[in-house]
């Protein structure tokens, strides 16, 4: 894979001695705009200009409509696999850095593929668009950049258990960079910014059973302590913090592992995990030029606008995982399902489908698909356990062949995948993937 990073660099390095303007086009997600952002870093620090879109998906008109722009050089990032044919009839040179699983097309020379699967590696594990993105410009001397394919990982829910396979080499590079450095302590979010009551509740990853998602339940759960909730962690007595310390450990023993933190940086984006929880919120509130402008290095009001965001965007969760446990998933035989049309459910159905798998609000033996509807079309977002994945289950696969069979599109990974089809076949498409899933487990 290293030899294919290597040739993606050769063809950057020919842009570049060119002079040539770069378009990049990356997803809307924290892994979509960390990609953006190593390649971006990258360029800028080169003196090269480059115009970056940032997009919610990949379509066929999109990329017929590129087809016809006056660049010399595209470049693909966290997307762009299943577009192979249509990239090798491109007059223009195309670096496709993804990671989401790939159809066996086999690319021209003007175009250079980067992905994980095409040599073996796990892409929902072992290396995110981020890190293809940053293995395409790693030869250009670029290590103190590698934390921005860690932000990425973290985006994809690929570093909460330690980082492995090529994601451990970005690691190397990060911590041999000088920018990066490791340490053990609380994986809880916003210690600086929050009340410790908060930063429990917004702790969604590892997940705390009864207080991730729980307002109510975290302010409980200090008051049994005789903590004080209203204070933010770090204004927390060292006595205190050893005590809470060894409380969550007993909820969940993944709470307190490897903290991965860029010092330099400012104090809100000095963790990693914390750095792609505010991108992330960025992207989803349809923001992602800040999330890129904020990884470019803007901060203050870019910053503080990006605060107020996250604060929003977790409070939609919240608010979603409260409706989650009302009113519980639709059930049918193999897969579990979401479906609401109300405006704030509908923008974190995703994120909801994923954490209520994990803090145990779901029923985590079958996979679950949260269903928003965009006008004429239904988005979905599946999820499913890594245990489901080693029975047999591939969500990517289900919700791509599901999915053509009513005339729209999906893919992703095994693990987590999406797809977008027409409303009226709602119900079809859902007893489809059921099938499906009963298909993979039955016949694994």
């Amino acid at each position: 894979m290293l030899n294919r990073a290597s040739e993606a660099t050769d063809m950057l390095k020919e842009h570049i001695e060119k002079d040539s303007v770069i378009r990049i086009i990356s997803h809307n997600d924290a892994d979509g705009i960390s990609a953006a952002a190593v390649i971006a870093n990258a360029l800028a620090e080169e003196n090269v200009q480059f115009h970056t879109t940032i997009i919610p998906r990949l379509k066929e008109d999109i990329v017929n409509q590129l087809r016809s722009e006056k660049y010399d050089l595209f470049i693909f990032s966290d997307m762009g696999s299943p577009f192979i044919k249509e990239f090798n009839t491109y007059k223009h040179d195309v670096i496709v850095a993804d990671h989401h699983q790939v159809d066996g097309t086999d690319s021209e020379s003007n175009v250079v593929h980067l992905n994980p699967h095409l040599f073996g590696i796990d892409g929902s594990k072992d290396l995110c668009g981020a890190g293809s993105s940053y293995l395409a410009i790693r030869d250009l001397d670029k290590k103190h950049l590698a934390y921005f394919a860690l932000i990425g990982a973290f985006g994809d829910m690929q570093g909460q258990d330690g980082f492995t396979g090529v994601n451990k080499l970005i690691v190397d590079d990060a911590l041999e960079s000088g920018v990066l450095e490791v340490h053990e302590g609380l994986k809880i979010v916003s210690k600086a910014s929050e009340p410790i009551f908060k930063s429990l509740a917004y702790t969604f990853s590892p997940p705390l059973p009864k207080i991730s998602g729980d307002l109510d339940g975290a302010r409980e759960f200090l008051e049994r302590m005789n903590l004080s909730y209203g204070i933010k962690f770090t204004d927390m007595e060292d006595e205190e913090k050893d005590l809470l310390k060894d409380a969550l450990i007993s909820i969940n023993p993944d709470i307190f592992g490897d903290c991965y933190t860029v010092p330099k940086e400012v104090p809100l984006l000095r963790d990693l995990e914390e750095y792609s929880y505010i991108l992330d919120a960025c992207g989803k509130n349809k923001k992602q030029g800040l999330g890129l402008s904020i990884a470019l290095g803007e901060r203050d009001q870019a910053l503080d606008a990006a605060l107020r965001l996250q604060r929003q965007y977790r409070d939609q969760i919240v608010k979603g995982l409260e409706w989650v446990k009302k009113e519980g998933a639709e059930q049918l035989n193999s897969i579990q399902y979401l479906y609401s049309e109300d405006k704030i459910l509908k923008s974190v159905m995703g994120t909801i489908a994923s954490i209520g798998l994990s803090v145990e609000l779901l029923d985590d033996s079958k996979p679950v698909l949260g269903l928003s509807r965009l006008h004429k079309d239904i988005k979905i977002s599946g999820r499913t356990t890594r245990d489901m994945v080693a029975k047999g289950v591939n969500l990517g696969k289900a919700l791509q062949d599901s999915s053509n069979n009513f005339g729209g599109t999906g893919g992703g990974h095994d693990i987590a995948a999406g797809a977008m089809i027409p409303f009226e076949s709602k119900d079809n498409f859902l007893h489809l993937v059921d099938e499906m899933v009963e298909y993979q487990l039955t016949n694994d």
